[in-house]
């Protein structure tokens, strides 16, 4: 499997776990054209930080089940702003307030997004504007 194929099902695969946990606002970018570390980003937000910890934590199980290897996972303690780095993806799982605060998605803005198909509640959800969140 290529690289860019493997991000993807990374991407899937982790886009999924946070839906579980009802992470919102999901937005997944290719950044592999401007990164050479990644090839794609997956924003994710929670409401408060006990929610936050919960969709890292889901997200992290989902993707070792999956075979990935983590390089590093910061800010756990804290609840604001956790990333888990799996080489090929980064996830970004923010509270809210820190989403809005640090506006990742406005800053990758020219990256393309990555369309995510979830399941919510017997509705397609499909990854959101990176300008609106």
């Amino acid at each position: 499997m290529s690289a860019p194929d493997r991000a993807l099902a990374l991407v899937a695969i982790a886009a999924h776990a946070a839906a579980d946990k009802q992470g919102a606002d999901l937005v997944a970018l290719d950044v592999s054209a401007l990164l050479p570390f990644a090839d794609a980003f997956l924003l994710v937000s929670g409401r408060n930080e006990r929610q936050v910890e919960a969709i890292a934590d889901e997200v992290e199980i989902k993707l070792l089940d999956a075979g990935a290897k983590p390089l590093r996972r910061e800010g756990r303690g804290q609840g604001r702003w956790v990333l888990l780095d799996f080489g090929d993806l980064i996830v970004h799982v923010f509270h809210e307030e820190e989403r809005m605060y640090y506006g990742l998605a406005r800053l990758w803005s020219d990256c393309p997004v990555i369309p995510l198909e979830l399941e919510s509640g017997g509705d397609a959800v499909t990854g959101g504007d990176p300008a609106s969140v």
